[in-house]
């Protein structure tokens, strides 16, 4: 589905989106930025994961510090994630994004991989498109 309404907000959205997925990639050796992956974000904004542990809610600094840890501290290596299928929906300056996603890597030393998908809640702010929320489930 292509977003309604503004014709910069598909690829702005999409932007977004391929942001956020390339701040987990630790590939070549690269370094993971918290402020940019940060300012993807409202500051209050909830990250909602939920599996068969159950529900974990989180802060966007809750979400942001185990990730950029785990990512250069050689827990996991060679890593990235992306999108493999989506559709977004944008309602005058709020916005919904349905996303399928796959990972590899390597989480220390073995082989890890999967899928799962994230629902993003987004919303225009001054300085643009930014997550409102975040819910995901791995596959």
């Amino acid at each position: 589905m292509t977003p309604a309404g503004d014709p910069a907000d598909a690829p702005a959205i999409d932007a977004l989106v391929l942001d956020f997925y390339a701040a987990f990639n630790n590939r070549g050796g690269r370094a993971v930025s918290v402020d940019r992956l940060r300012s993807l974000f409202l500051p209050e904004a909830v990250i909602v994961r939920t599996g068969a542990a159950g529900l974990e809610t989180m802060t966007v600094d809750t979400f942001i510090a185990p990730r950029a840890r785990m990512l250069s501290d050689g827990t996991l290596t060679d890593f990235h994630e992306w999108e493999t299928a989506a559709s977004t929906r944008v309602l005058r300056d709020i916005a919904c994004r349905h996303s399928i996603y796959a990972k590899s890597g390597q989480h220390q030393g073995e082989p890890y991989g999967g899928s799962g998908a994230k629902l993003m809640q987004l919303t225009r702010a001054e300085q643009g498109w930014r997550i409102a929320a975040i819910a995901w489930e791995d596959d």
